[in-house]
């Protein structure tokens, strides 16, 4: 069904990237996943380098966390062992964004991330949320999502 979902938004699933440094894409504690900070990449090749206020829009910063949110869902599948429809609810995001001091929009920019899962769970979408803004990202990017889900085990 999850997938279908997906499908129907127009939206489909990279391979899981691997991890830029030491440290796993999602941790498993009881029936909660842990889902490490993904970066705006598809299929391996890195988008959005640059400061959300400079180099990009707050649309293109939304899309870059839409991107981010993809690749979340693509570790949750795993963790779920392929069944996405074992998620129970999408628990917490956290958002951070590369901007400009006098950027003020941060919660915008990471709602690319929140609408997707709204739109992709439904109800169990809606989480608790950070949206904060930073002053460099891993490899310069503009955008980076972390999540934390509520499976069936």
């Amino acid at each position: 069904m999850i997938e279908n979902r997906l499908r129907e938004l127009g939206f489909e699933l990279p391979p899981p990237p691997l991890p830029a440094a030491t440290y796993e894409p999602f941790v498993k504690v009881g029936s909660l996943v842990f889902i490490s900070g993904q970066l705006p990449s598809w299929k391996g090749d890195l988008k959005y380098v640059g400061k959300v206020g400079l180099a990009f829009s707050i649309e293109d910063g939304q899309e870059a966390a839409r991107l981010c949110a993809l690749n979340i869902l693509t570790h949750l599948k795993v963790a779920c062992e392929g069944d996405l429809n074992r998620v129970v609810r999408c628990v917490r995001l956290g958002g951070f964004v590369n901007a400009t001091d006098d950027f003020k929009d941060h919660p915008k920019v990471i709602n690319g991330a929140s609408e997707l899962m709204i739109a992709v769970f439904g109800e169990q979408g809606r989480h608790a949320r950070a949206a904060v803004g930073v002053n460099a990202l891993p490899l310069g990017v503009a955008v980076e999502v972390d999540g934390i889900f509520e499976v069936d085990m």
